[in-house]
């Protein structure tokens, strides 16, 4: 069984990636795997990282504000255009797989749609509640289409063929009890917040979790606070603590840059604030952690916004646009939760109930009848 799988610029498109290879294997021990990305982007180190090859294709998207430096890129663009369809067709001869897969990004176009051109039965997954571009024009030509989420149906087409298979979770996030996370954080059992923006970071998120950190340190109350403050606050926010007198770590807190132990962290949490992307908000669905979510403005299709507002309508999440945040919003919001521990647990249970548990085994459904189909 040969499957060839597309997906790449992003980890929330390369995780899931690797994710259904992983449930694939489980399966069909033998299966040989081959990833199509970009050489520029996240995948042409993970991919290798995790023992797959990879074939590249230059792919880039099209800038839609019209300027001089985007008018160079929409010409490079439409160079690799061109000849993107060539080189996934040498792609797909050259391996000559079974099944195709892809994930979204702007490479799984190109390849996706000539392996559904081909005859070979295709796939695709969607992560997010506000599909992707290429996963809209990928929908009519593919035998499948797998959605994380029921709301992203309203923006296919009525007649595609699909399932709500949900989001592959890191099996590694489960595996820890809040008890055991808290001791090898050194924490006791007193309410615990975890706030993050990701590997490079989010002003909105530093800058009212400076403030969040300043009141309760200040106030001496009984929180315990993990915060990671990314790349883009390595300068600033180190500075700020020390502004304000707040140690970088104590047995009440753990400030770093990036947080290397997730899995720890997240089983620890009474309270998440963070961005929205697609693999955070179903790890918080499958740990049912309650939420204040901040979307990122500047992504494609605003689908971090999305994303949230389907936790955010279940009761699960409190959800702040950018636009709209404020220190003194985010410590109204922070303070009710604290004060409100049957508020909390009422969006726990709202957050697990959106959980899709069997995940693994829908999306081997899909495979399986994708299997079928190549015999």
């Amino acid at each position: 069984m040969k499957v060839l799988l597309a997906g790449g610029g992003t980890g929330g498109h390369i995780n899931p990636a690797l994710a259904i290879a992983g449930i694939i294997k489980e399966h069909i021990p033998d299966a040989e795997f081959l990833f199509a990305g970009t050489p520029n982007g996240m995948e042409a180190k993970l991919i290798p990282q995790a023992g797959y090859k990879i074939e590249f294709i230059k792919v880039a998207g099209f800038q839609r504000k019209i300027n001089l430096e985007n008018i160079g890129r929409n010409i490079k663009a439409l160079y690799y255009l061109a000849g993107s369809g060539r080189r996934a067709k040498q792609i797909i001869q050259e391996f000559q797989p079974d099944i195709a897969i892809g994930t979204g990004g702007y490479v799984a176009g190109p390849v996706i749609r000539m392996a559904a051109k081909m005859g070979i039965p295709s796939a695709i997954h969607e992560q997010n509640a506000y599909p992707g571009v290429t996963n809209k024009l990928l929908a009519k030509e593919v035998s499948h289409v797998m959605l994380t989420v029921e709301d992203a149906l309203k923006y296919f087409d009525p007649n595609i063929k699909y399932t709500v298979t949900g989001l592959p979770v890191r099996a590694e996030l489960m595996k820890k009890t809040k008890a055991q996370a808290r001791a090898e954080l050194g924490f006791n059992d007193d309410f615990c917040i975890l706030s993050f923006g990701g590997s490079l970071g989010a002003g909105a998120i530093n800058d009212t979790m400076a403030e969040v950190l300043k009141w309760h340190v200040s106030e001496n109350l009984n929180i315990n606070h993990i915060h990671g403050y990314g790349g883009m606050g390595k300068d600033t926010f180190p500075a700020k603590m020390k502004e304000y007198g707040i140690p970088m770590k104590n047995k009440r807190i753990r400030i770093t840059e990036y947080i290397n132990d997730m899995d720890t962290c997240m089983a620890a949490a009474d309270l998440v604030v963070c961005r929205s992307g697609a693999n955070a908000l179903a790890e918080l669905e499958m740990l049912g952690k309650p939420s204040v979510l901040i979307p990122s403005p500047i992504v494609a299709g605003n689908h971090q916004y999305h994303n949230a507002m389907v936790l955010g309508k279940a009761g699960a999440a409190i959800v702040i646009e950018q636009k709209d945040i404020t220190s003194e919003k985010m410590l109204d919001e922070v303070k009710k939760l604290y004060q409100n521990p049957e508020k909390l647990r009422s969006m726990a249970r709202n957050a697990s109930a959106l959980a899709v548990r069997d995940t693994e085994e829908r999306i081997w459904g899909v495979i399986e009848n994708l299997i079928r189909k190549s015999k």
